[in-house]
């Protein structure tokens, strides 16, 4: 069973979103948190050994390069978390969105392995964050890092984590009310129609999304010369 990507779409844009109890679960239920965990764009904490891996460029860090390969890693069973949410329903519904220029991902690497990333779907100015997951030490913080970085020079500006954990408030997320939430989501979708499949799918997720997620910031928002990690450090220090 694949969910239908405007079926998908909509329950983003009211706050909801799909989980299963296991990979190999065939059920997918909805789930909507009572306290949101969001991750305010300019709030984002960048601590000095993290500016210093993010700076030094410790890994190569891409964008849409191998969507499916982010999923199945966030998938994958560790010793502390012996199961996942991500059933192969949702991972073919994510891959079907991310053909349909609506779900992306950004992507560590250390030579030619993927040791970390994280993916999720854009839709306005919002980013509907799925999952992450490391292999190497900070590999998913360094990629949370030029999300942030990212979504801000495209003047998107709500980043959802969905549920709070420890790791995500050592970066900067808060726990918002399930009203002040989609208070914030109305104001980053405005602009966008659900009511016209064909329009919705064939105009994507919107121009701040495009630029957000293309593969080279510099030409959509105009940075001089090729974005790098000093760059992305220098930007999130200005207000981290």
């Amino acid at each position: 069973m694949i969910l239908d990507p405007l079926l998908l779409l909509r329950a983003y844009a009211i706050g909801v979103f799909p989980m299963s109890d296991d990979r190999d679960a065939d059920e997918i239920y909805w789930v909507e948190p009572k306290q949101r965990a969001i991750l305010p764009l300019d709030g984002f904490h960048l601590s000095r050994s993290l500016a210093k891996t993010v700076r030094t460029e410790r890994f190569r860090v891409t964008v849409n390069a191998d969507f499916r390969g982010v999923v199945q890693l966030c998938a994958e069973a560790a010793a502390d978390r012996p199961t996942t949410w991500i059933n192969h329903a949702i991972e073919a519904s994510y891959a079907q969105l991310h053909r349909l220029g609506f779900a992306h991902s950004v992507e560590c690497w250390e030579g030619d392995a993927l040791v970390g990333g994280l993916y999720g779907v854009a839709l306005g100015r919002a980013f509907f964050g799925e999952s992450m997951a490391s292999r190497r030490t900070d590999a998913s913080k360094v990629a949370l890092a030029w999300l942030v970085a990212r979504m801000r020079l495209a003047g998107m500006t709500l980043l959802d984590c969905q549920f709070m954990t420890d790791h995500l408030r050592s970066l900067g997320a808060i726990e918002i009310s399930q009203r002040d939430y989609r208070a914030l989501l109305d104001v980053a979708l405005s602009g966008i129609s659900l009511a016209d499949e064909s329009a919705l799918l064939s105009a994507g997720p919107g121009p701040e999304a495009a630029s957000a997620f293309a593969p080279d910031l510099s030409p959509t928002l105009t940075v001089s010369g090729p974005v790098s990690g000093h760059f992305i450090a220098q930007l999130l220090t200005q207000t981290s």
